[in-house]
């Protein structure tokens, strides 16, 4: 692939809508400050580059099978927890109030793709939406006290999959389009975060992540877990 093919497929990709009010906003005062003051227009002209290039929606390859569990983010795997229970918000929504999950959360840069895609196909079940406050995503507190956004979902093969969207210090506004009820694919689009987040996503008991804290994981891609498969927790090795 020639370095042009690999700008042209990374980079100049299609923006999300929800973009457009920024990309619009951004290139207008770069009109404005180039005829004003050249140097602060372009400023806002890389300023404005970035913006397209963080709203980019990429096309994605989504494996075929019922039984995986994708990435519903692009980032890097923080953190991995046992024995978790859901989100208080989405608790009630079980038949098991006591069912324990494992929790995967991929903390999302401003430089990662942040639209993102449904984990599993299935029927969404409960959803829960919070206006909350804008701490560092990393932490965990986050998920108990940030803007976030929860999606509960029932497999075909009656398992349930948590979902979360954090929003992080610099992000300000989650946009989500999951409703009760509602019939969901993987690898669909389902919403966006902006501008620097986390998100959550829970397994269903005895199911074991095939990914590892400090890996890079693509939204619609990357097989977080396979609900038939019988492999143990992976570990990692720094080389």
């Amino acid at each position: 692939m020639s370095l042009l093919d690999t700008i042209t497929r990374t980079m100049l990709v299609k923006p999300h809508p929800a973009g457009y009010p920024f990309i619009g906003g951004a290139l207008a005062f770069t009109i404005l400050f180039l005829i004003i003051w050249e140097p602060l227009g372009v400023f806002f002209l890389i300023l404005s580059l970035f913006v397209i290039y963080f709203f980019r929606d990429p096309i994605r390859a989504v494996p075929q099978n019922d039984n995986l569990i994708l990435s519903p983010a692009d980032g890097r795997v923080i953190a991995i927890t046992q024995d978790v229970s859901l989100p208080d918000e989405l608790g009630d929504s079980l038949e098991n109030s006591d069912m324990k999950f494992t929790k995967i959360s991929i903390f999302l840069s401003v430089f990662d793709v942040h639209v993102n895609r449904i984990p599993v196909s299935g029927e969404v079940v409960d959803t829960f939406y919070y206006e909350g406050k804008f701490l560092n995503a990393e932490l965990d507190k986050a998920s108990e006290e940030n803007e976030r956004a929860h999606a509960l979902i029932k497999t075909k093969s009656d398992h349930y999959i948590g979902l979360s969207q954090i929003a992080g210090f610099v992000a300000r506004r989650i946009i989500t389009d999951l409703d009760n009820s509602k019939t969901v694919i993987a690898g669909n689009r389902y919403g966006l975060i902006r501008f620097g987040s986390r998100a959550d996503i829970y397994l269903p008991p005895k199911i074991a992540p095939l990914v590892c804290i400090g890996q890079r994981a693509i939204g619609g891609e990357t097989v977080l877990a396979d609900l038939k498969s019988k492999e143990k927790q992976r570990d990692s090795l720094a080389i």
